[in-house]
């Protein structure tokens, strides 16, 4: 089995170290393990950047960007994807995407495959651990969180009419010309992609068919199983009736 898993472990006593084992030793010697580790603020077009910098005047704006960090999928933590998310990114043996603000972190038998060939160009679509996971059956696992941060559901934003783009811009780190093998700088990079949106992601899971959840409980805490393609086919047809 391939799990995505989401968890908030925020005053639930579970330890993210003991949880990362225990799902995988329920995956098993052929399973993988995948969560988001995620970057948001690593650009200058993101809700989180903007939280960043709000409050300064452009002088002081400059120079924190000047001063920010390029993403590196070896050393950057996540942000805001909890102790499970951190706990599987640092692991040995983990392998984590390339993609700048939507990287992915998993371990298990398929880890380097579905994190390989994350193009800049695509957040959550195709050519994603998220696409992989998608047309190979994975499963997404939620403890002690609730629809609104089921990442599942951006895949659905491209498989929609027309989705609206937008531009984005992240810092990278990019090979010096001219200089020694594997000397590196950083630079900004812009590029297009779709506009996501959970603002209306809960409202997607109130109307997601209870026959395709298992519910339980992790350590005392709430807890949902469904699979991967069941999650985005729905919230492909939600979006295609609901969204203007």
């Amino acid at each position: 089995m391939r799990v995505l898993a989401h968890a908030s472990l925020g005053g639930t006593g579970l330890r993210a170290e003991a949880l990362r084992d225990a799902l995988l030793g329920l995956v098993g010697p052929r399973g993988t393990l995948v969560v988001p580790a995620f970057t948001p603020a690593n650009s200058r077009t993101s809700t989180a950047h903007q939280k960043r910098i709000a409050g300064l005047d452009e002088a002081q704006v400059a120079a924190f960007r000047d001063r920010m960090p390029a993403f590196d999928r070896e050393r950057t933590p996540s942000e805001g994807m909890g102790a499970l998310a951190e706990a599987v990114r640092t692991a040995p043996g983990a392998a984590r995407s390339a993609h700048p603000q939507t990287s992915f972190a998993a371990l298990g038998k398929d880890a380097d495959a579905l994190c390989a060939g994350h193009r800049l160009e695509s957040h959550l679509g195709e050519e994603t651990p998220l696409g992989k996971m998608c047309w190979e059956g994975g499963q997404v696992l939620m403890i002690n969180v609730g629809f609104s941060v089921c990442t599942a559901f951006h895949l659905a934003e491209y498989r929609i009419p027309k989705p609206p783009l937008r531009m984005y811009e992240c810092v990278v780190k990019v090979n010096l010309p001219g200089g020694q093998p594997g000397r590196q700088g950083e630079r900004w990079t812009a590029y297009e992609d779709v506009a996501l949106d959970d603002s209306d992601f809960a409202e997607i899971g109130m109307s997601f068919p209870e026959s395709r959840v298992r519910r339980g409980r992790v350590g005392g805490v709430p807890a949902m199983l469904f699979s991967v393609p069941d999650a985005v086919d729905h919230a492909r047809e939600w979006m295609t009736e609901n969204r203007r």
